[in-house]
């Protein structure tokens, strides 16, 4: 049976989601657009034929951004605040660190100035070290505020959370800058003076998390997700509209194919995940995590054709993605390392067999993500269709009896991020789960 397959390559249900999305507005977590983009998606979920489809709310520390600044010898540099930054001003001296690599911080003299590090980290190394880890590096090291600097072109200032699940305020005025302002306080300003101004409000708020199912009433589930939230500045087609559209358009697809599922399947879009994956913690912590099959979170899909799926060391999961690949002729990138930087993680953490499905997109880094130039225009609905095709059929085989989902020990993913070298900066942010 392989009308389904014409059928998706013709359906315009998800890319129609996705424009719904983006026209919303402002989706930060906590925001009226959040929960209307979440209550959008709800519907949607339900005309495709889930079932039982839902809200569940939950509490959140809620931030609003205001005007921001970087003063410098009678100038102001173009800059915007960086989610959770507290609110402050400081005149320090700017300290240019480069990449904000660990051993950068070593080196330097940040205690009391102002730390700059880009957005990116040199071919050579071995890691990606994520900005709230160069953030946290800064904090520890008594730095009085944190200017990151993206190294993409085109004056972008990016954005992105600080804080911690614990402190879900930063310690320190944080802002972000183009690579070109970069530049510019590197060159003009580096041993210098420079003020940081940082406006913002932070009070109580609610996000939600979407819920619907397909499939048998089994004690075990295949989760699909996404996060349904998205940066205030832009409107977040790639980071995450396109994901949340992508399981739309695959609750559909699969609808059609109910009768082929062994295993239930809940759709599960989260809010809050750009302020530290709120949503998808409140989840894990509350389902039996040893019902949980496996999780297929679908963040950062649709930016280019290939799909790239991370699939954290699950030998299974391999095996699962290249079945699919072969079968449908079509390339599908697997990527065997752990990947600890979207809602997958908080089951993963704990050796939940998990996928980040992403793309390929020859970037480093998040590329247009978490910019203002994160829009509609830069995705096609060849690519959301051919890739919903995928990870239709990459769920029905997830779902069947026969897989083998494979379970990992908490101690197991640990030892992993050790010898990842991932630890050390989970640490520094406040993410380590584990007692050492």
């Amino acid at each position: 049976m392989t009308e389904w397959i014409g059928d998706t390559f013709t359906s315009d249900v998800g890319w129609d989601h996705l424009e719904t999305l983006v026209d919303v507005g402002n989706r930060m977590a906590g925001s009226e657009g959040e929960h209307r983009a979440a209550e959008a998606t709800r519907d949607a979920l339900d005309r495709v034929g889930a079932r039982n489809a839902r809200l569940d709310e939950f509490e959140i520390q809620g931030w609003t951004r205001g005007e921001s600044a970087i003063r410098a010898d009678g100038t102001e540099q173009n800059c915007i605040a960086l989610p959770r930054s507290p609110a402050g001003e400081t005149t320090a001296e700017l300290v240019d660190l480069g990449y904000g690599l660990p051993e950068d911080f070593d080196d330097a003299d940040v205690a009391g100035n102002v730390v700059m590090a880009r957005s990116d980290v040199p071919d050579h190394y071995d890691r990606y070290v994520h900005r709230r880890e160069k953030y946290y590096h800064a904090v520890e090291a008594d730095a009085a505020a944190f200017v990151y600097r993206n190294h993409v072109e085109g004056c972008l200032p990016p954005t992105g959370s600080v804080g911690t699940a614990d402190d879900p305020i930063g310690e320190i005025p944080a802002v972000g800058v183009s690579k070109e302002v970069g530049a510019r306080l590197a060159r003009r300003f580096k041993g210098e003076d420079v003020t940081v101004e940082v406006e913002a409000d932070a009070s109580g708020a609610t996000s939600q998390n979407v819920h619907a199912e397909l499939g048998p009433d089994t004690d075990e589930e295949l989760l699909v997700t996404s996060h349904v939230d998205a940066h205030d500045i832009a409107e977040g087609a790639m980071d995450n509209g396109a994901g949340t559209a992508a399981v739309v358009e695959v609750a559909r697809a699969l609808a059609a194919r109910e009768a082929e599922l062994d295993t239930r399947v809940r759709f599960v879009v989260f809010g809050a995940e750009e302020v530290g994956l709120v949503g998808s913690e409140y989840e894990s912590e509350r389902v039996e995590r040893d019902t949980v099959r496996a999780v297929l979170n679908l963040d950062g899909v649709v930016r280019g054709r290939t799909l790239a799926l991370y699939t954290h060391g699950f030998d299974t999961l391999e095996t699962a993605a290249r079945g699919v690949a072969d079968r449908y002729d079509h390339p599908i990138e697997t990527v065997p390392e752990l990947g600890p930087h979207s809602d997958h993680w908080p089951f993963v953490q704990w050796g939940v067999p998990g996928y980040h499905v992403m793309s390929k997109t020859g970037d480093d880094g998040r590329g247009w993500g978490h910019t203002y130039a994160d829009t509609l225009d830069k995705l096609e609905p060849r690519d959301l269709r051919e890739q919903a095709v995928l990870l239709t059929e990459l769920a029905v085989a997830l779902a069947d009896e026969e897989f083998d989902a494979e379970r990992k020990s908490a101690d197991e993913i640990a030892t992993a991020l050790e010898a990842q070298d991932l630890a050390e900066g989970m640490k520094i942010t406040g993410d380590w789960p584990y007692d050492d």
